[in-house]
């Protein structure tokens, strides 16, 4: 597919090989549908720089040799041995699969039987192929108990969270705020994973494959431009129904040349499906988004940012909802892309999981997804003509607005149609791999939040009683968050001398909630990460929000984003609450 890190399958007949593949970042590994969708991809290889050691078969391993790994599959493997093995001999392999040689939820030592499937004397390599997959090697050890932790972890998490709730009702009466804060909020989460369980992604239905264009803003993106037109071409869906179109919005790096460089290539697939329109300045997002859908000539318009990458399947699988007329727009479901860069990634990895398989699940049983977000998100090409002057022209307080726009498209079309979300159209992304672009982000996501949630707010009473409820619930928690939490630690400390430790004990529970639900579904050594972020987001991230509040009229970035954050995005994530 000519990914970093990606698997060799061809994703169509023909498949665009635009770059040779270079030495893989394990930073960035490409994800892939969790234990919803088969995990036995043996066709998908990856390259690996791994230690293997050979032992001979039988019922005693005796070591035979040491040797290095150059790739690897599901039932397969390609090394290097010094040692002379002819075909079809039986070895027995002992490897570490380390975070990032292949998707997440591998990461484990294999030991399993194998046989030589082909010997290459002149290159001194031995392919081996094993004598049962991994994901069955893992799916009976590792992945099941997993899931057997997972399911014990959610059953004690939500007893000690009835049980603390309970005892929440009885202190009521002294101390009001604080504990109606919590029971709202306990009551707001535990809904969108009930919720959530009800929700079933649309099955592909055979010849439903209309016309697509997919339009991709670029600005200052060079580093990683070709990877999202790349994966955005080699798509399992007809040629002639599937069109890219890449809109360069002004800028001033090498993005221009890079695409025009793929747009050369001697490739009639792209020659065909690739169009490319340059703005001579730099107009913003919703701009280039525009002109793209201007110049679409695809039923359906896909929305993909210039640092999200697409699985070979995420276009039939996204079109599917469309179906029915009643349903106007898809929100795909995006993965962090680099989510082994350090710890700051990992704990997105696990937010990012929840904000869209439960809190996006959630509303879509109610056709109400409040944010369509910009790595992944169909519409219907008319809907977005007829909403395109009003929603680039957009103003707030006078001045144009100029972030928040998935949310801010979102907002028009739900006034009158409904927005659903497909879990099974999966991209990743890139996030913010430092502190300070990190908390600069999360700044501008509270203030257009803000923004477009009071828009929201003037409609959303309209749309199915349990999702208004569940809006408005969510619009005001935030809000509310810093004053309650100022309260149970600053106020009742020192007032009646009582320390708060209810209270964290809460935040550990609804974390761990988070983090037992992303384990029994991802099986993934991440999932702690997911209690360290709810922690992190109370004692650092909860405290933007009364900036934001006092601030949210404001309509700059503060400082151009490069590199992990280089569109604003909107995912419409969940801020963890007691």
């Amino acid at each position: 597919m000519g990914q970093d890190n990606v698997s060799d399958e061809k994703a169509s007949t023909d498949t665009v090989e635009a770059f040779p593949r270079p030495k893989p970042d394990r930073r960035h590994l490409s994800d892939i549908p969790s234990r919803n969708s088969s995990r036995r991809k043996a066709h998908y290889r990856y390259i690996a720089d791994m230690d293997v050691e050979i032992f001979s078969a039988g019922r005693k391993w005796q070591k035979l040799s040491a040797g290095k790994a150059m790739d690897i599959s599901d039932n397969g493997l390609l090394a290097r041995f010094d040692i002379p093995l002819a075909d079809n001999d039986k070895v027995c392999l002992k490897f570490s699969l380390k975070a990032g040689t292949m998707p997440e939820g591998y990461e484990s030592v294999i030991k399993t039987g194998a046989r030589v499937a082909r010997v290459n004397d002149p290159a001194g390599t031995v392919a081996f192929q094993f004598d049962s997959n991994i994901s069955d090697y893992l799916e009976k050890g590792r992945w099941r108990h997993f899931e057997a932790l997972s399911i014990f972890g959610l059953f004690v998490v939500l007893l000690l969270i009835v049980y603390i709730k309970q005892e929440s009702i009885f202190y009521f009466r002294f101390d009001i705020p604080v504990f109606l804060y919590g029971l709202c909020a306990v009551t707001y989460l535990l809904t969108r994973f009930l919720f959530s369980a009800f929700y079933r992604p649309q099955e592909i239905t055979p010849g439903y494959l209309p016309s697509v264009s997919i339009v991709i803003p670029c600005f200052n993106e060079g580093e990683w431009i070709h990877k999202t037109i790349i994966t955005s071409l080699n798509q399992s869906y007809p040629e002639d129904l599937l069109e890219v179109i890449v809109v360069d919005d002004g800028s001033t790096d090498n993005s221009l040349q890079e695409i025009n460089r793929i747009k050369n290539l001697p490739v009639s697939q792209v020659r065909n499906r690739m169009k490319v329109i340059s703005l001579t300045r730099n107009q913003g997002k919703r701009h280039a988004l525009a002109a793209g859908t201007r110049n679409a000539t695809g039923e359906l318009v896909i929305f993909v940012d210039s640092d999200s990458f697409l699985e070979p399947d995420a276009v039939v699988n996204i079109v599917q909802p469309l179906k029915d007329s009643k349903i106007a727009a898809v929100c795909g479901h995006c993965e962090v892309e680099n989510k082994w860069t350090n710890f700051l990634s990992k704990m997105q990895a696990v937010r990012y999981f929840v904000g869209f398989r439960i809190f996006k699940a959630a509303e879509s049983v109610f056709d109400s997804v409040t944010c369509l977000s910009g790595p992944l998100s169909c519409y219907r090409k008319s809907v977005v003509l007829e909403f395109i002057t009003p929603w680039i022209n957009q103003t707030f307080m006078g001045k144009p607005a100029t972030f928040g726009d998935d949310r801010s498209l979102t907002n028009f079309l739900l006034k009158k149609y409904r927005a659903v979300y497909q879990s099974s159209a999966v991209c990743t992304t890139l996030v913010p791999s430092t502190y300070r672009k990190f908390y600069r982000q999360q700044m501008r996501w509270k203030r257009s939040w803000l923004r477009e949630s009071l828009r929201a707010a003037a409609f959303m009473w309209r749309k199915e009683p349990f999702m208004a409820i569940s809006f408005y619930l969510g619009f005001f928690l935030p809000i509310l968050g810093p004053f309650v939490v100022l309260r149970a630690f600053v106020f009742v400390p020192v007032v009646y001398g009582i320390f708060p430790y209810m209270y964290l004990v809460g935040v550990f529970l609804m974390s761990m909630l988070m983090s037992a639900s992303y384990l029994f579904i991802k099986r993934s050594n991440l999932w702690y990460h997911g209690a360290f972020f709810c922690f992190f987001y109370l004692f650092v991230l909860l405290w933007q929000m009364i900036p934001a509040m006092v601030t949210f009229w404001k309509s700059d970035w503060g400082t151009r984003p490069s590199k992990y954050d280089p569109v604003d995005t909107d995912t419409d994530l969940p801020d963890p609450k007691e």
